[in-house]
């Protein structure tokens, strides 16, 4: 339910925990927020000036690390920083000033060289004197001139990964402006309005930070997090970057030009589209700075065009000035990046709520994101799938695709010597969402990162040999695509003795892999992470006349609620071969599983568990 408070912001960049947790800090906690104060002034304008006081303690020697070099990100074109006080206190109780040479500023890496992103900086403090017992003081003001969006404030914060013993944040804004917030885990203190100004204050306490479990979604998904804004809808929201993202170099005629020229050949809007999407996505740069650090402004797209580089905002500016210049419509798209699936209730930029844009083709029925440049047009990567998408031009909440193709076909063949080493030929064909990363891994790997891409393709499968890779066409932009490595194994039978010869229908990464994957965890309490996918995968053994197959495992077939799974075994005595195959075809429907889903599924996972590990037992003929 949306509640109107003041918003609570965590800014992890500048390392001060923005949550309030109470939290007795036990021996496996590295390190302790033991007091984080933050105070917001917001103007009218939304221009701000915010105070910060934090007080972190080392509890380990992995703690001194964490806490030992703080960082203030601020945008140097519209922001100040100040750094008011900063010392350690050893845990003597003797107090360590951080001189002035020890206080730097430092280019945000995410900028990567890019000019129009200079602004983007780091303060960093260097604390002297750090040990186990030590805790680190930082207070700084900053000062920001202009907003994010012109006239509003939001401000977002999930707690962290540390035990936090006091936070307190106080938001003082203008009494007109009311702010409306998503809490969950937060407490509001009641609002006092006074002289025409409103103060909120939130208050944060927690006494256990459970552990990530493998592959699962994003603590803001699940766990506490408050988003606090003067939007009082997305509708307003989308505006407002609608409104600012106006640009009239959009229709230039050198981007008309350029449009045209590159789609002149292409028979129908879909190839168009493909077209000025693989463009953007191979000669524009992606800069990747989150939406909303700085002013949700795109650059001109003649600018960006100019520099072939840009931020999401301009991917999305200059993909849909040429997408208009040959009359397909299209339209941005707001989503939340990463490893959350929801958006709160109320509008805002944060790492756990609006943080990234794509595009969305309507009349194509396709997202877009063209600042992933491995993957294939009509295809999204798995960070911006099965989500909510504020559509900027019509303020409509929609949903990204929760599902996408992925198929992969696997064919192995080892021929056994006498002597028990082999020579083996595996081809694998990657088909769907993973096609065009696979193909773009091996696109930029030269002769040496082939090489170590076939040695870890066999030391993953618990194999020693050597290979040779060769693929299919790396130069294409869509459709499947296909690797083929050949070589030697080493030892893969003892010619004197009894041998469990793994029962391998793919190297690594294809269906063992994937249901380990799955298995990571033996319990889930959060949710997690669930890409379905077809696999089909069969493999071919040929043994020396001088060993015998002494066992082979059962064949396995069953159909569950997510899982249709099927493996033969198959041996012929006259030509001592074996032939195993197996294919599991798993559907969940969407990218999010509960851990109720996992209970559901970890019966089947170890039945394909088992079998994947499945081992044939091969003995000397003499024996």
């Amino acid at each position: 339910m949306a509640r109107r408070f003041i918003p609570l912001v965590a800014c992890v960049i500048a390392g001060v925990c923005a949550g309030s947790c109470a939290v007795a800090a036990t021996a496996d906690d590295p390190s302790t927020i033991v007091s984080d104060v933050h105070e917001f002034v917001v103007a009218d304008d939304g221009s701000l000036a915010e105070d910060d006081t934090t007080v972190l303690r080392a509890n380990t020697s992995a703690g001194i690390d964490e806490i030992a070099q703080r960082y203030v990100w601020y945008d140097k074109s519209v922001s100040n920083v100040e750094i008011v006080e900063a010392y350690s206190v050893d845990a003597n109780g003797l107090r360590h000033d951080v001189s002035k040479d020890q206080i730097r500023d430092i280019q945000e890496p995410r900028s990567a060289g890019a000019p129009t992103f200079q602004d983007a900086k780091l303060r960093a403090v260097i604390f002297p004197a750090v040990g186990v017992g030590s805790t680190v003081h930082l207070r700084f003001r900053k000062s920001q001139a202009a907003a994010v969006i012109p006239g509003q404030f939001n401000y977002y914060v999930d707690p962290g990964q540390r035990p936090v013993l006091q936070q307190r944040l106080v938001f003082d804004l203008p009494a007109g402006k009311p702010l409306f917030a998503d809490a969950r885990g937060y407490i509001a203190e009641p609002p006092v309005t006074e002289n025409g100004r409103t103060r909120y204050a939130f208050v944060y306490r927690r006494e256990h930070i459970a552990r990530i479990e493998s592959g699962s979604v994003g603590y803001a998904q699940y766990g506490d997090r408050l988003v606090v804004t003067t939007f009082p809808d997305y509708a307003s929201f989308a505006k407002s970057y609608r409104d600012a993202a106006a640009d009239p170099s959009a229709t230039d005629p050198a981007v008309r030009a350029l449009a045209l020229s590159l789609t002149q050949n292409d028979a129908d809007d879909r190839a168009k589209a493909k077209t000025l999407y693989d463009w953007v996505r191979r000669n524009i740069r992606y800069v990747a700075m989150f939406i909303g650090q700085s002013p949700a402004v795109p650059h001109r797209v003649t600018e960006v065009l100019a520099n072939r580089y840009g931020d999401c905002k301009d991917h999305v500016a200059l993909f849909g000035a040429l997408l208009d210049a040959v009359g397909i419509r299209n339209e941005p798209a707001l989503i939340g990046l990463g490893a959350v699936y929801t958006l709160p209730s109320v509008p805002g930029y944060g790492s756990g709520a609006i943080n990234h844009i794509v595009t969305w083709l309507p009349d194509l029925n396709v997202y877009a994101d063209s600042t992933a440049s491995s993957v294939e047009f009509g295809f999204l990567p798995l960070a911006d799938m099965d989500r909510p998408a504020l559509l900027v031009n019509t303020g409509a909440l929609a949903r990204t695709p929760a599902t996408q193709t992925l198929a992969r076909t696997a064919r192995l063949q080892i021929e056994v010597a006498p002597q028990g080493e082999a020579s083996f030929a595996y081809w694998v064909e990657d088909a769907g969402w993973s096609a065009e990363i696979e193909r773009m891994n091996l696109r930029l790997a030269n002769a040496q990162r082939r090489d170590q891409i076939a040695a870890d393709r066999l030391r993953f499968t618990n194999l020693r040999g050597a290979g040779a890779l060769t693929t299919s066409n790396v130069d294409a932009s869509g459709g499947p695509f296909a690797t083929t490595l050949r070589g030697t194994l080493d030892d893969i039978v003892w010619p004197t003795g009894t041998t469990a010869l793994p029962a391998l229908t793919s190297l690594s990464g294809g269906i063992a892999t994937t249901t380990r994957n799955w298995l990571a965890e033996r319990t889930r309490t959060q949710p997690y992470l669930c890409i379905g996918g077809s696999f089909d995968e069969v493999a071919q053994i040929t043994l020396p006349k001088a060993m015998r197959v002494a066992e082979v495992p059962d064949d396995v077939d069953f159909t569950s609620d997510f899982f249709r799974y099927r493996s033969r075994y198959l041996f012929d005595p006259s030509t001592n071969v074996i032939q195993i195959s197996r294919t599991l075809e798993a559907r969940f429907g969407r990218q999010v599983c509960s851990p109720e889903d996992f209970r559901a599924a970890a019966p089947a996972l170890r039945k394909i568990e088992r079998d994947t590990q499945a081992q044939i037992i091969v003995r000397a003929a003499d024996r």
